[in-house]
């Protein structure tokens, strides 16, 4: 892939991950800004998605640790590096455990 087509495919991911936020209404602040998205919590927790050009990679940071998703061209979906779970899969888990309430980031 492409510099350019990682690029896309991050930018595109995080414009999807925030529009989600917003349509489920849960209480999580967003910000954006160079390939980087910030997501607060009410108790001042953040999850911290942040774009790796050199590896392709999107690293995710989040109060239970630090991890690593490679895009998947196949299924159009950013896989954990570590174990085979799906980005938005995780992040539903770790925000739901940060906002002390259920969270469901899967459209």
């Amino acid at each position: 892939m492409t510099e350019s087509e990682f690029n896309n495919y991050v930018d595109e991911t995080l414009d999807q991950l925030e529009n989600r936020i917003e349509e489920i209404g849960v209480d999580i602040e967003t910000e954006t800004g160079g390939g980087i998205l910030t997501l607060s919590f009410d108790n001042g927790t953040k999850i911290i998605l942040n774009r790796q050009t050199p590896v392709q990679q999107l690293w995710v940071a989040a109060r239970s640790g630090g991890f690593h998703f490679n895009f998947d061209a196949g299924s159009q979906t950013w896989i954990r590096d570590s174990d085979g779970e799906e980005l938005f899969s995780a992040l539903s888990r770790w925000c739901a455990e940060q906002a002390g309430t259920p969270v469901n980031l899967i459209s």
